[in-house]
């Protein structure tokens, strides 16, 4: 992951600026007049590669919108989820009674509907910041609702405004409120900037081989009472999910596939604040370096992770030190508590 603007950004950012710059062209100077014919805004259709995922966008313009980040129930009664295998990355975050949810980061692709979307927590804010774009939750603890409005984001909230939401007959509160990408992005506002570039991506043929690969078939990964595990499928050279035992289906009936999973040992310290059954709310600390693995191609690489501060991506690096490039696709990135019994084979 790369930093946000003010800090270096890598690779496909360069990509990024030159649509950024194209779509600048044109501008008339000063002394304008209401009668003058304003040029419009140019666009390409310039292939270029995603930011999110280095898949190459036929469409150039794509490249130019903002993510949209939603947060995703994960607990046995909201699944399967819908919409969620079009995310180009899907952060897991360990919350009270050792179940998880997901940031949902939707860039590349649309999806409708998507859902169901539950509340936030204060660990999500250290997590999209660096994103940027529009996040999107049900309601929350006020303090941490307060912290998300602080941010350089569109928030949309359902506890303020049913604005952006839907609501499936077929389902029941807490697991009924879903929503689309296509709304949520329109309403971007000021907001309305591309992500970064998230990582260094593999070109055309390379090979997943940073300092200290080795293969690897599975992982198995404990939150708590949230369980999940990815198995490599030569065919589609992606990483296959199951969770609490079961294959991982979406609403659409296929299994949550990952060009590239991330386990990323981190730290939880609990917050001043209960949820409704008296559990204490954890907060992940994600902002700070730790250990990490890595898998793609069938392989798996120890890593570190370095996050100096809530406005910069998370970095990624091998063994000697060097950024570590993944293959083009959807990436998992799963934050366990470090104390973890993670097994990797």
């Amino acid at each position: 992951m790369r930093n946000r603007p003010g800090a270096p950004i890598r690779l496909l950012a360069t990509a990024a600026a030159v649509v950024v710059m194209a779509a600048a062209c044109g501008g008339g100077g000063g002394g304008e007049t209401a009668d003058e014919t304003r040029p419009e805004t140019t666009t390409t259709t310039t292939p270029v590669p995603a930011p999110l995922t280095g898949v190459i966008l036929t469409d150039g313009n794509v490249a130019k919108r903002p993510a949209i980040n939603i947060k995703i129930d994960n607990g046995p009664q909201g699944r399967p989820q819908a919409g969620i295998d079009k995310a180009d990355v899907l952060i897991e975050e360990k919350v009270e009674g050792g179940i998880t949810r997901f940031v949902a980061v939707f860039h590349s692709e649309d999806a409708d509907p998507v859902g169901p979307v539950r509340s936030v927590r204060s660990t999500d804010i250290a997590l999209v910041t660096a994103i940027g774009g529009v996040f999107v939750f049900a309601g929350g603890i006020p303090e941490f609702e307060r912290q998300a409005r602080a941010l350089p984001l569109t928030v949309v909230s359902e506890s303020v405004s049913a604005d952006g939401f839907k609501y499936p007959a077929d389902k029941r509160r807490p697991y009924k409120t879903y929503t689309d990408t296509a709304t949520l992005r329109s309403m971007a506002k000021d907001h309305d900037e591309p992500p970064p570039a998230l990582f260094d991506f593999l070109g055309t043929g390379e090979v997943f081989n940073p300092a200290g690969v080795v293969p690897a078939t599975s992982a198995d990964v404990p939150y708590g009472r949230t369980a999940f595990k990815v198995e490599f499928d030569v065919a589609s050279n992606t990483w296959k999910r199951s969770t609490d035992g079961r294959p991982h289906a979406t609403a659409g009936g296929g299994q949550l596939a990952f060009a590239n999973v991330i386990i990323q040992r981190t730290s939880y310290r609990p917050t001043p604040f209960k949820d409704p059954a008296g559990s204490v709310v954890d907060e992940a600390v994600v902002v700070g370096s730790g250990d990490a693995v890595i898998l793609s191609q069938g392989r798996q690489v120890p890593a570190r992770w370095t996050k100096p501060s809530a406005n910069a991506v998370t970095t990624y690096t091998d063994a000697v030190g060097n950024p570590i490039k993944l293959t083009p696709g959807r990436t998992l990135i799963a934050l366990p508590p470090a104390d973890a019994a993670i097994s990797v084979t």
